[in-house]
């Protein structure tokens, strides 16, 4: 018995050892080409949620890659810092327009005590 499971495990380190050396021209594994990153985010109009549900980032060896991750939070975080630049203006209008309607002072008038300065 002892001599039959030595020749088995004589022929499976010999069968193992010539399929990872001897596995001919191809390798085991091919190398994969990269996934190359296509910014689906829209040039024409702002980004919207479903744009941003959509997005898929390429995945590298070890994860995301960093520069494709940084561009699309570069970008988006440029469009929200301009949406809060027009909602702060828009706000700042609105509020000048409510003033000038009511006959109140406009809110930069108004001081900490509530009495125009």
């Amino acid at each position: 018995m002892f001599l039959f499971l030595l020749i088995a495990m004589v022929v499976v380190v010999a069968a193992v050892t010539l399929a990872v050396v001897g596995g001919g021209d191809s390798a085991v594994l091919p190398e994969a080409s990269p996934e190359q990153f296509v910014d689906p985010l829209p040039v024409t109009r702002p980004v919207g949620r479903a744009d941003v549900e959509a997005l898929r980032l390429p995945v590298g060896a070890r994860g995301y890659r960093m520069a494709d991750v940084d561009d699309v939070l570069s970008r988006l975080g440029a469009e929200l810092a301009e949406r809060d630049a027009r909602i702060a203006e828009l706000e700042s209008a609105l509020a000048g327009a409510q003033a000038t309607a009511v006959g109140a002072p406009a809110p930069q008038e108004i001081t900490r005590g509530g009495e125009a300065g």
